[in-house]
């Protein structure tokens, strides 16, 4: 009874913990609309989140890999190039656009875009020729099908806005004049499509940061380590590139706010708590198991979104959303279908090396 308790907690924990940090994620992100709104500089607030992400790792991997033990020595010219540049394209440049991009537009918008990252990662592996399109294989023409239905519906979110799917009557926006708003999901006028390119090139960023990081993870395989490196690196580089943009002193100081709670929580669940989780259920449910949460964040930013704003959400935004979606995961089907066939190449390879291996093991016993 124990066992069977035990094993059934096993396939839902990983389920509700990956809701659950889709939920946090959206949760933080209207938080941050709503600081970045309210006047905080979006490049400081990079700078910091990502200081207090690097203070708390760096400690944090010694100990998550205090009992492991690597012979590929850690701290070589090719190795700090590519913590360099994953730093670069995962850190300084996607956050920076991503949190300029949220400036100009709402959370729905921001996981539109991200939903976009498999078939950008698709697009640059033909350029890159890490992966030969073979049009006879179903798994390859779900691939592209699903990367157009993406470039579709990103179309409709940034072209197409539609009625608010909540208008405020007039007794409610003469109440808004009186009360503020505490949380802040949308605020017109916008610059909606600047917003979306920002978004897109920060998804263009991230996909190239998986590039990068696929090489270094099979050599370097402390992951936890890997991440606490560049995301110090990613930080010096947001701190030179944030003094350049962010000139006013006054943007740099802190208070004991909502802001600096805001700076503290995001810092701790980005390189803490959802690195873990995510590390935790990919080791318990194989690579695709995290990626298939993803869309989660659309539900969550369309409920919170309908529920608790009104004049913040568009019938288009999310149209558009659900359609990337659909293109998400068809993406995502075809490399689980992929990697299926090469496990099956694989076990045949070995079967046929076998079968020529045990006739010479058969002559020897007869010679003896």
């Amino acid at each position: 009874m124990v066992v069977v308790v035990r094993e059934r907690i096993g396939e839902v924990a990983p389920f509700i913990a990956m809701v659950i940090m889709e939920g946090c994620t959206v949760a933080l992100t209207i938080l941050a609309k709503t600081a970045i709104t309210g006047g905080m500089s979006p490049f400081v607030f990079v700078v910091y989140t990502n200081a207090v992400g690097s203070l708390l790792l760096l400690p944090f991997s010694c100990l998550f890999h205090r009992r492991e033990r690597t012979e590929q020595p850690l701290f070589t010219l090719r190795f700090l190039v590519r913590i360099f540049f994953l730093g670069l394209t995962g850190i300084a440049i996607s956050q920076n656009l991503a949190f300029m991009g949220l400036s100009y537009s709402s959370p729905i918008v921001v996981c539109a875009t991200g939903l976009l990252i498999p078939s950008i990662c698709f697009v640059l592996s033909i350029i890159l020729r890490r992966t030969r399109l073979d049009w006879r294989r179903s798994s390859c023409q779900v691939k592209v099908i699903g990367t157009l239905i993406s470039i579709m519906g990103a179309l409709v979110v940034e072209l197409y806005k539609g009625p608010f799917i909540r208008k405020s009557s007039f007794f409610y926006a003469q109440h808004l004049q009186v009360v503020p708003k505490l949380f802040v999901f949308y605020l017109a006028p916008d610059r909606w499509i600047l917003g979306g390119i920002l978004l897109a090139a920060a998804s263009l960023s991230i996909s190239i940061w998986n590039n990068i990081q696929l090489g270094i993870v099979k050599q370097y395989p402390q992951v936890m380590k890997v991440a606490a490196f560049y995301s110090l690196a990613g930080t010096i580089q947001c701190l030179v590139f944030s003094l350049i943009m962010e000139r006013d002193l006054n943007a740099w100081k802190l208070k004991l706010n909502l802001e600096l709670l805001l700076i503290v929580v995001t810092g701790v669940c980005g390189s803490i708590i959802r690195s873990n989780v995510h590390l935790a259920c990919t080791r318990m449910k194989g690579p695709f198991y995290v990626p298939m949460f993803k869309p989660f964040g659309i539900v969550f930013a369309t409920f919170f979104g309908v529920t608790f704003f009104t004049n913040s959400l568009h019938y288009g935004s999310v149209i558009g959303t659900v359609i990337i979606g659909t293109g998400y995961y068809a993406v995502e089907w075809g490399q689980l279908r992929e990697e299926e066939l090469r496990k099956e190449r694989d076990v045949e390879r070995m079967d046929d090396t076998s079968e020529q291996k045990t006739p010479l093991l058969q002559k020897e016993q007869a010679q003896v």
